[in-house]
């Protein structure tokens, strides 16, 4: 009766493999075959060898893949149908969701507030939130907040002064939902 389990391994030469040795209950048996060792790190080594001839930080590469060259239409775009261009539509479908998100955020807690004449809008109001109040409210929603205004005023969805916006500093800034 032991309590320690005990591991054998059994090598087998090229040929079929021999039937195992009796042993007791808490002992395990693997068998292995050379051959079978050799076939897997060969296959092995051939992929290897493939993919480092279609990677650019190898010193094995091969100009097999055309690479486009700057100006064309796919240049610094990820392959087509490969995982990052996935991940990247990924990335962009939710970053659309959060700054979404945010103009409703603004538009429950913001205030209505009338436009200057030179506004684009037909009603001559806007909804308007003080940075302060905005990073109160959305603190538990997420802590991007700050990158999210930015990519919501690139959208032409939110309008701010200055180029960024610091908690405490900027509590007065006013945010205006376009």
């Amino acid at each position: 009766m032991g309590t320690n389990s005990q591991s054998t391994t059994v090598m087998a030469t090229e040929g079929d493999v021999p039937a195992p040795a009796q042993f007791s209950d808490d002992t395990a048996v693997c068998i292995v075959s050379v051959k079978g060792l050799k076939e897997n790190w060969q296959r092995w080594s051939s992929e290897h060898q493939e993919y480092q001839k279609n990677n650019p930080f190898s010193h094995d590469t091969r100009p097999s893949v055309v690479v486009p060259q700057r100006g064309q239409d796919d240049y610094g775009r990820p392959l087509q149908g490969s995982m990052t261009e996935q991940r990247g539509k990924d990335a962009h479908t939710h970053i659309s969701k959060e700054v979404q998100e945010l103009c409703e955020v603004i538009r429950s807690i913001g205030e209505p507030r009338h436009k200057d004449l030179d506004a684009s809008s037909s009603n001559g109001k806007a909804i308007t939130v003080e940075f302060g109040k905005l990073f109160e409210h959305y603190v538990t929603i997420s802590n991007k907040l700050v990158g999210i205004l930015l990519r919501a005023r690139k959208q032409r969805l939110v309008d701010f002064e200055g180029e960024m916006l610091w908690q405490g500093q900027d509590n007065h800034v006013v945010i205006t939902l376009l």
